[in-house]
């Protein structure tokens, strides 16, 4: 069962997070603090906790020097920023201070619910709900143009086909390939833009505005 933390000092917020769960069995709501402090002090006393949803504008720290501070003593805790702005350059803090990244507070239970499973699954989550724009600045920042990574017209081929939900064998079956050759296509990328899985592909691809 993953265990979740809630941070945040809005009653309204920790109550709707807790209603968005209450019918996932794989979900567990292990606390919730409405400071900076009360999430450190947690964190000590119960350092099995596996999803952080913290807000980034707490009454007492400032949410990213948070995320630094638990960063620091926990490599392993997937941290989600809780936000209402669409501002570039907190969510670029959020995930250069090792936040795994970040929700608008109006999302609804599903993107919760995918968000968790995302970050678990070693990838990062950008909020559906962000402006492209805010994306792309936090997916090129700093990143020079040509040192973008490229796809090939296969690479690009196959990447439309799996935003299509489509699976390894029904690609093979469509561009005439075998699986195994989709499958070294598909590590390739996760590889080339350093990414751990296809879902965190496709945001990153999206976010530079390689493919629509």
């Amino acid at each position: 069962m993953i265990q979740i933390l809630i941070v945040d000092d809005h009653p309204l917020v920790i109550d709707g997070v807790k209603m968005m769960v209450q019918h996932e069995s794989w979900l567990n709501i292990a606390g919730a603090a409405r400071s900076g402090k009360e999430a450190l002090e947690f964190l000590e006393e119960q350092p099995g906790v596996d999803v952080i949803l913290l807000d980034i504008n707490l009454p007492d720290m400032d949410g990213l020097h948070i995320c630094d501070l638990i960063r620091g003593k926990n490599k392993t805790v997937k941290i989600l920023g809780l936000t209402s702005l669409n501002e570039a350059g907190i969510i670029t803090q959020l995930i250069r201070k090792g936040g795994n990244g970040y929700l608008l507070k109006n999302m609804e239970a599903p993107e919760l619910i995918e968000a968790i499973n995302v970050v678990m699954d070693g990838g990062t989550y950008l909020s559906k709900a962000a402006n492209e724009k805010i994306i792309q600045q936090l997916q090129v920042h700093d990143i020079p143009s040509k040192e973008v990574p490229s796809l090939t017209r296969r690479e690009k081929d196959i990447l439309e086909l799996l935003m299509k939900g489509m699976t390894s064998q029904e690609i093979a079956a469509t561009l005439f390939l075998s699986s195994y050759t989709i499958d070294t296509h598909r590590k390739n990328m996760l590889q080339k833009f350093n990414v751990r899985n296809t879902q965190s592909l496709i945001n990153v691809v999206r976010g530079l505005g390689i493919l629509p």
